[in-house]
């Protein structure tokens, strides 16, 4: 068409639509120039987890919410990857030559109208999302979903610029079971949102035969999950962590956002937005941190609850729980200020796969005449060899009454103590941390029943009966030492 011989109206309309046209279908380059609101040194958080790529192949973009985590984070570098149009300053993993991708998300719809949307645009309009319109070959639709792509080619260049070959991406969602994700080699794995053990597991091995990149963006409302857990190298977000919004091990890299990360949200709108967020979730979704979710059983944060180790007071009284079984048994020692009414978990033993005579050794290092509350189930419940473990410790010389096993109540008697300030945990009880951030309800409201073992001696504890607790020091016994925590339990 000559847009010469229309009437100039008319002409300049057209010119208007094909500009708008082309420049819809190139939204990848608005991502970080030089200059401009997306300019690269406004977003350093991206770049570094871009950067950490090239030598971890398995990243984490764990972010606030609106921090640009999907489009920017983990969209816009898969496009770079499907594609091969690496921009001179990228730093990050590189592939030369065509690739096979999968992509996931919650559901297919999730799946559909987020991550499609932002790679490919609006249905019938495909080339207006991350991958430019002259890069999309040919798409298959998704059974069952309507507008929804299953597969989809995606032209890939050379590093000068030469077509050779296309590249296959996937769409997949974890309601669709562990099952949809075995199968084929992938070079890349994108997971946005937090998925589950199972499925991550599927992928971890789809990668594996090709060295390929696993990456995860998420914002962590589930707090410190096994999956969080796996790029924390101590299991726990330290101060250290928290400040520089990073961490890494050998193959693994965490990056954490805030809303202070990114420069698109202005002061009004981030106030806004943190006052409509529940106090629980507000580090997770304005600073990337992972929090207490909605799920956990006791909302406060560590930093409420934890107190650095001291020398107790001779004249607090004394006591420690029980839980007993072959895989782990557990023991939790306590001592509580009676004028305040503050108990103090201030010691732990945990080890599997050990006689009795093991744990009592160790119960018994701490002081002969602490008194123990024990599971009650310990009554029908053997590791080895069929015997009644309550008498078996009895018989090995500890001082054990059967502890108050109403579990709700007993959470709720710790609850009670955990948000008034009247129960503190000694820093050094790494083992009851770990399980601290893990100790949860599932979607029924059933307390998980997995590495709880402190957590149920905990409880035990602040359940127990005031007569059960006693002074640790006999005056027929003065030579014992005041009792301090001892190193070697808290490795076991």
């Amino acid at each position: 068409m000559n847009l010469d011989e229309l009437p100039p109206k008319v002409a300049l309309a057209i010119a208007l639509e094909e500009a708008a046209r082309r420049k819809a279908g190139q939204k990848l380059w608005t991502y970080y120039p030089d200059t401009g609101p997306l300019r690269r040194e406004l977003y350093k958080k991206h770049l570094l987890f871009f950067r950490l790529g090239a030598t971890k192949s398995t990243r984490g973009f764990i972010a606030g919410n609106r921090t640009g985590k999907t489009e920017g984070g983990g969209g816009y570098e898969v496009t770079l990857h499907l594609t091969g149009r690496y921009p001179d300053w990228w730093e990050g993993a590189r592939f030369d030559g065509p690739i096979r991708v999968w992509v996931a998300g919650d559901t297919s719809k999730t799946v559909r109208d987020i991550l499609q949307q932002k790679l490919l645009g609006d249905w019938g309009k495909f080339g207006t999302g991350l991958i430019p319109a002259t890069d999309i070959a040919k798409h298959t639709p998704k059974m069952g979903i309507g507008e929804a792509v299953d597969t989809i080619s995606i032209k890939h260049y050379d590093a000068d610029g030469n077509y050779d070959g296309d590249s296959k991406m996937s769409f997949k969602s974890y309601d669709q079971g562990r099952e949809v994700f075995q199968g084929t080699e992938q070079d890349i794995i994108w997971l946005d949102e937090e998925s589950n053990d199972a499925i991550r597991g599927e992928c971890m091995l789809r990668l594996m035969t090709t060295n390929g990149l696993l990456i995860e963006t998420f914002t962590p409302l589930r707090g410190i999950t096994p999956i969080v857990m796996q790029y924390l190298p101590g299991g726990a977000v330290t101060d250290e962590i928290a400040a520089d919004g990073c961490a890494s091990t050998d193959d693994k890299a965490l990056v954490m956002a805030g809303w202070d990360d990114v420069p698109h949200l202005g002061e009004a709108e981030k106030r806004r937005m943190l006052a409509e967020t529940p106090p629980h979730l507000r580090d997770a979704r304005s600073k990337g941190i992972p929090s207490l979710g909605s799920g956990a059983i006791y909302p406060v944060p560590e930093s409420e609850i934890k107190v650095a180790d001291f020398a107790l007071p001779g004249h607090w009284v004394r006591l420690y729980a029980l839980d007993v079984g072959w895989n782990r048994t557990a023991a939790l020692f306590a001592a509580k200020d009676v004028e305040s009414d503050i108990i103090y978990l201030v010691s732990e033993h945990y080890r599997g796969q050990a006689e009795p005579s093991i744990h009592a050794d160790a119960i018994r290092a701490r002081g002969k005449t602490l008194r123990g509350v024990i599971d009650p189930a310990s009554r029908g419940r053997s590791q080895d060899d069929g015997n009644q473990l309550l008498q078996n410790y009895k018989d090995l010389g500890l001082l054990l009454s059967l502890a108050n096993n109403g579990v709700e109540s007993g959470i709720y008697e710790m609850w009670q103590r955990l948000s008034t300030g009247r129960l503190k945990i000694f820093g050094s009880l790494g083992n009851f941390f770990q399980e601290y951030r893990l100790y949860r309800r599932n979607e029924k409201g059933a307390i998980i029943k997995e590495n709880d073992h402190l957590m149920d001696c905990a409880r035990y504890i602040c359940a127990a009966e005031p007569e059960k607790w006693k002074h640790k020091i006999e005056p027929q016994e003065p030579e014992e030492p005041q009792w301090q925590p001892l190193d070697s339990d808290f490795n076991y």
